[in-house]
């Protein structure tokens, strides 16, 4: 297999039978719109079924990892239901692909993951991380709910309560924390990245590939199990991009602003609208607030005479 109709992706063969995979938009940051995505998405399977390749190593061009979904295909993809139902099937795609991919994948984090980018960085077998690199999944801060690969893997990794806590506020982390957390498998200086990456896969290449291929296999029945888990969540990512609060963070991002989310703006009226109503009743008139009373005194007896009725059925 030659791998010569991928466009985005870049593919080096080492010794011993290994893939180097390089992400190539080093001037976006590796940032993947429809046509990385979609590359990223069925790598997998042609790595999987490619007989020369025995380890996969991914890394990213330049000094960033990926910096996650292009916001250009974002907002091309907020309110757009058929561009929403191919993203659908396509992050679902990326996500089981690479855990039934037969072959060990090692990613080489040498900067910046987010958003897809930590799907390919956390989901791969092993990863080798920057100990300055910056990891996270901001995708609250984008204003969609955390799909892809977050809700099933993180909890794994790092426990319920950290899962939590930074995908509710989308917090970044660096490498050296990520390791310290469980979320890498290692972090060394950015300078040796790719070398100890390259290192462990040609250890993986050289040893007994069913053994090392079953035994990936196993453990990612974990991942499998929570298969639910992770179609929910990328289907409620996918409504959140026919709301409006998509669009608002995708514009926050690229103007480096604060979001202004029209679902928190919104619950900010109904409460402003709620007090106001409150004063308003306030300033009622005598005759008013006598009405009113009249007609709480009716509803206690129209409730005494319920609870009469109910009490007599009872006995």
């Amino acid at each position: 297999m030659t791998f010569s109709d991928y466009e985005q992706l870049r593919f080096d063969r080492q010794d011993n039978g290994v893939l180097l995979i390089t992400m190539d938009r080093p001037d976006k940051y590796n940032a993947a719109d429809e046509q990385m995505h979609g590359e990223l998405a069925r790598v997998w399977a042609d790595v999987s079924a490619d007989p020369q390749t025995r380890v996969a190593v991914i890394t990213g061009a330049g000094r960033a990892f990926s910096a996650g979904g292009d916001l250009a295909m974002v907002k091309r993809m907020a309110g757009d239901h058929d561009r929403v139902a191919h993203m659908l099937r396509e992050m679902s795609d990326l996500v089981y692909n690479i855990i039934n991919c037969e072959k060990p994948v090692v990613s080489a984090i040498n900067g910046v993951a987010v958003g897809a980018g930590t799907v390919v960085a956390l989901l791969a077998d092993i990863s080798i991380c920057a100990l300055d690199a910056r990891l996270g999944d901001g995708h609250v801060r984008l204003g969609v709910a955390a799909g892809d690969h977050a809700a099933i893997l993180w909890p794994l990794l790092c426990g319920m309560a950290k899962a939590r806590y930074y995908l509710l506020t989308g917090e970044m982390i660096t490498g050296e924390e990520a390791e310290r957390l469980g979320m890498v498998s290692k972090a060394v200086p950015r300078d040796q990245v790719l070398d100890e990456a390259l290192r462990v896969a040609d250890s993986l290449a050289t040893g007994s590939q069913p053994a090392i291929r079953w035994t990936k296999r196993a453990l990612n029945n974990w991942l499998k199990m929570a298969g639910p888990i992770f179609d929910q969540s990328a289907a409620y990512e996918m409504l959140c991009f026919m709301g409006p609060d998509v669009l608002e963070g995708a514009a926050a991002l690229t103007e480096k602003r604060a979001p202004r989310f029209p679902s928190a703006q919104g619950s900010a009226n109904a409460v402003r609208r709620d007090a106001l109503g409150t004063r308003e009743r306030g300033k009622c008139g005598p005759h008013d607030r006598q009405g009113d009373q009249r007609s709480v005194v009716e509803e206690r007896r129209h409730l005494l005479r319920r609870r009469g009725d109910l009490a007599g059925f009872r006995r």
